[in-house]
């Protein structure tokens, strides 16, 4: 981030550059998504001619300025693009944005507006609904998912909201085919006030603009979050004037001021130029003699103070009208005046207004009333009683009697004492807007239902369910400090056990606590006996991803599985083999190996079919794990449930990595990562670098196979996540193996079989054998594993694991005593491995070096020509290296490996170019990877020269030849 001496650049820095722009470089606050495929999507760099503002242009004139606004706006319109402009109230941000409009419609650019307001942070997708009015015409050539779930967001259907993240899709889409016609400038006011669901869908959009000719400009005052903060935008920050720009500003606004006055105005405004611009006038009602707010008051507060003195010169009637125009949801004219008469018992008029207008506190247009500056709002309501504020809900909520949702939020902000009858609309009023998607807004209804409860039993269920709806969207803050005011309450033992579980979502099983997971199976189990099966096994599924991410003892993990296999549930749902899996996924391999072969041979689908991936994984089963993901996946995808998409895409590509199927595992791994990313899981987001890691081991890439490692270990050290640090040591250990650094290689992979070691992991330990045994053997240290391939013998009569046996009979092989070794090499060689490529190939590969070692040179040449032919096709390279150095040593050569799709395309080209050659249009690959039809144009645009094709079944050809 490069703060920007937009407003407040010294003499020096001015002389350095051209009097009418400012020219500076913007970097993206976000950080790298790992790069899988050696780019960095959201760290975005470049050079833009920014123009100077309101307070500057009075120095150096609108020409110029103008001049330099069009050639921002031309370089970037093309091409798309979002950024943040940041300040303190008073800043310049708006009129930066008005002058950026004026240039853009200049230019032939459509402008659509947005702006957050403080009252409207409780209506879901009000912002949203703003931005896409204008468009309203063109929904209905949307896809018909997109078009249903924008008219559930705003409200046109009953239908249940969908996924946020398929609204933002569409949203995307609809902007996108709007820009195809002329380019777009999107502006955002007050974007630190809109209401979250809008917030994030902006930011879903914003992200992925690189090829529409959008332009998004969104402000935000300092000090206040925002869901545009984590989208990795570029940030423009406005400083305050230095002095000499600051004495310029106010001579140019009051040229009149006595050099007293004038002193005391420039130390007061601090070069804040709102300060410079308001302040003398309320010094030239005092005649320069008034008190002005004092100094060492914020600067936000003395302007507010300001706008407040500058109320009381007005009369009573209008003072009343701005109150209520302040706490209105709406700029609407006709509810301000008949609110307003209802308070005073006396007709108003627009005119009445006139005298506000005059001292530039507000304008009165068409559209309704706006304040002239967002501080004036907030002015006016910190400078009424609590008494006037309620009384002008009560108006308000009288006059918006045909808008039921609107209305009551007015009566339960008049209502100075619990009022039960409120609540429960209250309740039911959540209950209607977390149908349609906005759960921050459900929080705030159960919020105000809390404080209106007049039953202790109801004020304590909706503060629980308050809680529950928070941590569903994530927001740690709110749920801490919702179950801060439970507390002391009464609450019931369910209530308390959900509380538990609400907890446990953050925790994410992260802490080496075996007696947490104990007592949540007891928990569970008691929960069960009250009949909530439900909260149960959703106990228990917190309780076995303890023993996933940490270092559950034996006693524990049986706890959680004895609770688990006494629930009254199909033995095969889902969420029952989940938990087993994840607990025990040695002990109850076979089982779940069991009933997942079963559900693979008759597929239910259902709600749960998208745990199947990872139970799989976790007993190594990867081609089933394989075989589930790309089940539900579709599924996910369509549901724009992105986070759940993230976990789904992390245990593919973990799946995938371990069966060098690369094609599946690379744009997989990307994918993960980005979206885990986008859906703020920092633990999945290291996890799929990680795989990222291992990927980039399995193809030769050694610097970022260390990148990726230590962007994970950054994340996973500090909180202990073992699954984490065991990918990233599997990671470096392939990558030593490819290099032929052996000892390195065993140092790594040896570490994951420590239990006194942070990359111990009880389960993915076992499906590492094969490398460690391949490490120890090469480098002199095969007498120093016994102890461990032992101890994994010793698991494989557990479990049916294919990994684990694989790794089992290869170890078998390559540790055996050179005249011995040839019936395990036969046993190895003899085992069904249609669907694990990569461990025949290995096998072939070892074996057909043991074979030249015992001098059958001729013998060795065709399993190392099969282990070639395999590692080439799967694009291993530094296995098809291997297998060619020892190819060379028999005396045999080999061709040159050609080049392939994975080695000229990114992670998301190959994934857009094998949609593309399975026959997808750009619109449907779109919709699966929720990105613009133009942002997948674009992709194939770059793909079609890179392999050398210039149509869709040349496409197809190349990658079926390859791949």
């Amino acid at each position: 981030m490069t703060r920007v001496p937009e407003e407040g650049a010294t003499s020096d820095r001015w002389d350095a550059i051209p009097a009418d722009a400012v020219t500076v470089m913007v970097r993206s606050a976000g950080r790298s998504d790992g790069g899988f495929d050696g780019r960095e999507p959201w760290r975005k760099r470049s050079w833009l001619h920014m123009p100077v503002n309101q307070p500057v242009r009075a120095l150096f004139g609108r020409e110029c300025e103008q001049r330099r606004l069009g050639e921002f706006v031309d370089g970037v319109r093309q091409g798309g693009g979002a950024m943040l402009v940041r300040g303190e109230a008073g800043i310049g941000k708006s009129a930066l944005l008005l002058d950026t409009a004026k240039v853009a419609a200049a230019r032939g650019m459509r402008i659509l507006r947005t702006a957050g307001v403080e009252s409207e942070t409780h209506m879901p997708f009000a912002g949203l609904h703003q931005v896409l009015l204008p468009l309203r015409t063109e929904i209905g050539h949307l896809p018909a998912p997109q078009r249903d779930a924008l008219g559930a967001a705003f409200g046109l259907t009953d239908a249940r909201v969908p996924d946020p993240f398929l609204i933002a899709l569409a949203a995307l889409n609809l902007l996108g085919e709007a820009a195809a016609r002329s380019p777009v400038l999107l502006l955002v006011e007050d974007a630190h006030w809109l209401d979250r669901a809008s917030a994030d869908v902006l930011a879903f959009v914003a992200r992925r603009l690189d090829s529409e000719p959008i332009v998004l400009l969104a402000a935000i005052r300092d000090g206040f979050p925002s869901s545009l903060d984590g989208a990795g935008l570029p940030e423009l920050l406005l400083d305050r004037l230095d002095d000499t720009a600051a004495t310029a500003l106010l001579d140019v606004h009051s040229p009149a001021l006595t050099p007293t006055v004038r002193t005391r105005l420039l130390r007061e405004a601090a070069g804040n130029p709102l300060a410079l611009v308001e302040l003398p006038i309320a010094a030239e009602t005092q005649d320069g003699k008034g008190p002005l707010p004092p100094g060492w008051l914020p600067l936000t507060t003395r302007l507010e103070q300001t706008f407040t003195a500058r109320m009381s010169g007005l009369p009573p009637v209008l003072r009343t009208m701005l109150l209520v125009a302040a706490l209105n949801d709406s700029p609407a004219l006709p509810e301000i005046l008949d609110a307003t008469a209802l308070i005073t018992g006396a007709p108003v008029t627009a005119d009445d207004l006139n005298p506000a207008v005059a001292v530039r506190l507000v304008d009165v247009h068409e559209a309704g009333l706006s304040f002239r500056h967002p501080l004036m709002r907030s002015a006016i309501y910190q400078g009424a009683s609590i008494s006037q504020r309620r009384a002008a809900h009560a108006a308000l909520a009288e006059v918006l009697h045909d808008r039921p949702d609107r209305r009551l939020w007015h009566r339960a902000a008049s209502t100075p004492r619990p009022d039960e009858s409120i609540a429960a609309e209250l309740e039911t009023a959540a209950a209607s807007v977390r149908r349609r998607g906005d759960l921050l807004s459900a929080v705030a209804a159960l919020e105000h239902a809390v404080r209106l409860s007049e039953d202790p039993a109801h004020r304590c269920e909706r503060l629980v369910r308050a809680a529950e709806y928070a941590a569903e969207m994530g927001r740690r803050d709110v749920v801490t400090r919702l179950l801060g005011e439970g507390e002391p309450l009464r609450l019931s033992a369910r209530q308390r056990a959900r509380i538990t579980w609400i907890r446990e979502t953050f925790e994410d099983g992260i802490r080496d606590d075996s007696a947490a997971a104990h007592s949540l199976a007891d928990l569970a189990e008691s929960m069960a006996a009250q009949g909530d099966v439900d909260l149960a096994l959703k106990l228990l599924s917190s309780a076995s991803l303890r023993c996933f991410w940490a270092h559950a003892d034996e006693r524990s993990r049986q706890r959680v599985v004895t609770v688990a296999e006494s629930l009254p549930v199909d033995e095969l749902d889902g969420r029952l083999l989940t938990v087993l899996a994840f607990a025990a996924p040695v002990e109850r391999g076979e089982v779940v190996i069991e009933r997942l072969r079963h559900l693979a041979a008759h597929p239910a689908g259902g709600p749960a079919a998208r745990l199947l991936g990872s139970s799989a994984l976790m007993v190594g089963a990867f081609d089933l794990s394989e075989e589930f993901c790309a089940a539900s996946l579709p599924v996910l995808r369509s549901q724009g449930r992105l986070s759940l998409l993230a976990r789904d895409l992390g245990a593919q590509a973990w799946s995938a990595a371990r069966l060098a199927d690369l094609s599946v595992a690379i744009p997989a791994a990307e994918e993960a990562a980005r979206l885990a990313y986008e859906t703020s899981q920092p633990l999945m987001h290291a996890i799929a670098q990680a795989s990222g890691a291992m990927l980039a081991a399995l193809r030769g890439e050694q610097d970022r196979v260390e990148s990726l490692a230590v962007a994970a270990e950054q994340v996973a050290l500090p909180v202990g996540a073992r699954p984490v640090l065991a990918t990233v040591q599997l990671a470096r250990g392939l990558a030593a193996l490819g290099e032929g650094r052996y000892g390195d290689a065993f140092d790594h992979l040896r570490r994951m079989h420590d239990p006194a070691d942070p990359a111990f992991h009880l389960a993915l330990r076992c499906f590492s054998l094969a490398e460690l045994a391949d490490a120890a053997v090469h480098s002199g240290q095969g007498h120093a594993v016994a102890g461990i391939v032992e101890e994994l013998e010793a698991v494989a009569l557990t479990t049916p694991s294919s990994s684990l046996h694989a790794d089992l009979r290869y170890a078998r092989a390559v540790l055996a005593d050179e005249a011995a070794a040839e019936p395990y090499f036969d046993a190895a060689l003899a085992a069904d491995l249609r669907r694990w490529p990569f461990v025949r190939a290995r096998v072939q590969l070892a074996y057909g070096e043991w074979l030249r070692r015992q001098r059958r040179t001729a013998e060795s040449r065709a399993p190392l020509r099969m282990a070639r032919e395999t590692f080439d096709a799967l694009g291993v390279i530094p296995w098809s290296e291997r297998a060619r150095q020892e190819l060379r040593a028999s005396g045999e050569s080999s061709r040159t490996r050609t080049s392939e799709p994975r080695d000229v395309l990114t992670a998301q080209e190959l994934q857009i170019a094998q949609m593309a050659a399975d026959g997808l249009t750009n619109r449907e690959i779109g919709e699966k990877l929720y990105l613009s039809r133009r942002t997948v144009s674009s992709h194939l645009y770059r793909i079609f020269p890179k392999l050398g094709v210039t149509s869709r079944s040349a496409l197809n050809s190349a990658l079926r030849a390859s791949l």
